[in-house]
């Protein structure tokens, strides 16, 4: 069995300027998965940079309030919502709310600089 604490996590800021903890990774572990998994968090008024992946994308709100952008939609999210994301989509997500936006980010395969494009 394989426990993973968030704050034993390295945090780093992402391309997209999200604050990142990547939690798993198949390059870095002897798993038998695909996916990676990442916790974000956003500061109140902060928004992450618009990127787009050439992989799909699910969002889990874990806390806070947002704005979802995907291609020219948005809709608001908040704590307990999912949202998928396809693949080649232009994407960002804001934070409206007054205390920091928490989500997972699952990428699937998983995540790859050279799969990213930020603007």
């Amino acid at each position: 069995m394989k426990v993973i604490p968030l704050k034993k996590c390295e945090k780093f800021i992402s391309g997209d300027h999200c604050v990142l903890r990547e939690m798993l990774h198949p390059d870095k572990m002897k798993a038998a998965f695909r996916y990676s998994l990442a916790h974000a968090t956003l500061k109140p008024g902060l928004a992450s940079t618009p990127h787009k992946l050439r992989t799909s994308e699910v969002y889990y709100i874990v806390n806070g309030r947002g704005l979802m952008h995907i291609d020219k939609g948005s809709a608001k999210v908040k704590a307990g919502d999912t949202i998928y994301i396809p693949p080649h989509s232009r994407q960002y997500i804001k934070n409206t709310g007054k205390k920091t936006l928490e989500f997972l980010c699952i990428v699937d395969p998983a995540w790859r600089a050279q799969d990213e494009e930020v603007f």
